[in-house]
């Protein structure tokens, strides 16, 4: 057994002739009811033989285990591979961040069906949690299943209950990149997105506000194979269209490419702009334009929520979080020299 030389609680209880719920008491700082001189004692001896805690077991056993629990969804249109989305790993690496400053642990869940996430809360002492991509679902019903704080990303629900929602404006979003557009002569504008639903739908509308007309609106399939032949199908009805607009940037980055590929000039044939700002859009040639979402903001919104939500059952709160259109040469006008 790997374990087999580790000292454990029944060892330091044995050599200093006290019980193992002493020294387990010692461990968890239950100490009201134990001498100092106990106390002292069964710490030396920890020391002394090299005790090494199950930290596991030391969390659960508190009243604050110092964890929080995140639960993403692991929807098909990443096919399997969620965490390597560009998108979904600048949130976690923030939300880490956060909760590594704030003192806690970060125990980390992909799960397709909100359904999963009451069992996954009920197995770990958790002192909050942060449900990210589930944008449709029933929090209501999930509140009365889970007893800690817990912070939504992106839930399009009336929240009438004790539920921190973190929102985007969407729709400011869309709205900036029409703007940019109009003022640009842009006319014939497309957007492309996976569904008609929020928050997808929020950001054409924005954009269509912001343009000042209609935006035609395109729903793609979500598996990547079927994606690219759809594409390849009506490469030549892109001509139409002086400007597009992606809901996310790795639908928009693809596309680009896709269009380089097929003979496209970017931006001299189209304009491109996409929406989150991954890391990709400053290396990819041209430069990607996007709207820019505060991933840095939104995790400190998220613990500073839990710490509320701690001190009072009943705070709730909805937040739109801003975004700014950050351009870049795909969506720029040639310079010629």
């Amino acid at each position: 057994m790997w374990d087999e030389n580790k000292v454990r609680i029944k060892d330091v209880a044995e050599a200093l002739g006290v019980s193992t719920a002493t020294v387990s008491n010692v461990l968890h700082g239950k100490t009201k009811k134990i001498s100092d001189a106990t106390v002292k004692r069964v710490q030396e001896k920890l020391n002394e033989m090299g005790y090494v805690p199950n930290m596991a077991a030391t969390l659960l056993a508190q009243n604050n285990s110092r964890i929080i629990g995140v639960v993403v969804n692991d929807h098909p249109k990443y096919e399997g591979h969620v965490l390597e989305d560009p998108y979904v790993c600048s949130a976690l690496n923030a939300l880490s961040n956060e909760i590594d400053n704030a003192g806690y642990f970060m125990m980390l869940r992909k799960s397709s069906q909100i359904s999963e996430i009451p069992v996954f809360a009920s197995m770990w002492n958790m002192d909050g949690m942060i449900i990210m991509g589930f944008c449709q679902d029933d929090y209501q019903s999930l509140r009365d299943k889970i007893r800690i704080p817990f912070v939504v990303y992106d839930g399009f629900f009336i929240n009438d209950r004790n539920i921190c929602n973190l929102m985007l404006d969407d729709y400011d979003g869309g709205s900036q990149v029409g703007k940019y557009l109009r003022t640009h002569g842009k006319n014939h504008v497309l957007c492309i997105a996976d569904n008609k639903l929020s928050p997808d739908y929020d950001r054409y509308k924005g954009l269509c506000h912001g343009l000042q007309l209609t935006a035609d609106y395109l729903i793609i399939p979500m598996s990547r194979k079927e994606r690219i032949y759809f594409y390849k199908k009506r490469i030549l009805k892109f001509n139409k269209y002086d400007a597009i607009f992606a809901v996310s940037d790795y639908y928009g980055i693809e596309l680009m490419n896709l269009l380089i590929q097929n003979g496209y000039s970017i931006p001299k044939d189209l304009w491109m702009i996409g929406f989150d700002d991954i890391s990709l859009c400053k290396s990819v040639i041209p430069p990607f334009a996007s709207v820019r979402q505060d991933v840095e903001l939104r995790a400190k919104k998220a613990i500073e929520y839990i710490h509320a939500m701690k001190e009072d059952s009943q705070f709730s709160a909805t937040e739109r979080i801003p975004v700014k259109l950050i351009v870049r040469e795909s969506c720029k006008e040639l310079v010629i020299d």
